[in-house]
């Protein structure tokens, strides 16, 4: 698909139902904190809905192509974020003296260049037939490919990891 009007409204609206879904699980994630099990339960419709809504829009767009040329755009995509947008965001918080953002964006900085690595090694290896399982860490997005006794980005104990 071309240059558009059109094309831009799709993948604006997929930003934007993208952003809604995080944002929608988020507030789920409070809600259940909070013991109001009707609105996180509304939350986590709302947030399913947004993500298909996004899926659709992204198809239409014509975002979706191969494998191989997803795994090399996932891989574009995680190196801008470990190598320049990261260290851009690091920067502006400790000029602001900014903590918790400091944190954050380290963790998501040191867990993308992870996510890089292991996107090109699945593109190295597309055709092994030999199944992988990945492992997440619930604090920072870290993926490993075996549990870790604690996560060595973030610390977390590796009995935390999610099993994918």
């Amino acid at each position: 698909m071309s240059e558009s009007k059109t094309l831009n409204n799709l993948m604006e609206a997929f930003a934007g139902e993208s952003q809604a879904n995080r944002k929608y699980t988020t507030y789920a994630k409070k809600a259940e904190a909070d013991g109001k099990i009707n609105a996180a339960k509304l939350f986590k419709a709302a947030a399913d809905a947004e993500t298909l809504h996004a899926l659709k829009h992204f198809e239409v767009a014509g975002k979706i192509h191969s494998t191989t040329d997803n795994l090399k755009d996932a891989v574009a995509g995680e190196t801008h974020e470990f190598t320049e947008m990261y260290p851009d965001f690091i920067k502006a918080a400790e000029a602001e003296g900014n903590q918790a953002a400091i944190k954050t964006f380290t963790f998501a900085m040191k867990a993308e260049a992870v996510h890089a690595r292991l996107y090109q090694e699945a593109l190295e290896n597309l055709d092994q037939t030999e199944e992988i399982f990945y492992y997440l860490c619930p604090l920072c997005g870290n993926i490993e490919k075996a549990v870790p006794d604690k996560c060595p980005i973030c610390g977390v104990p590796g009995t935390s990891f999610i099993k994918y």
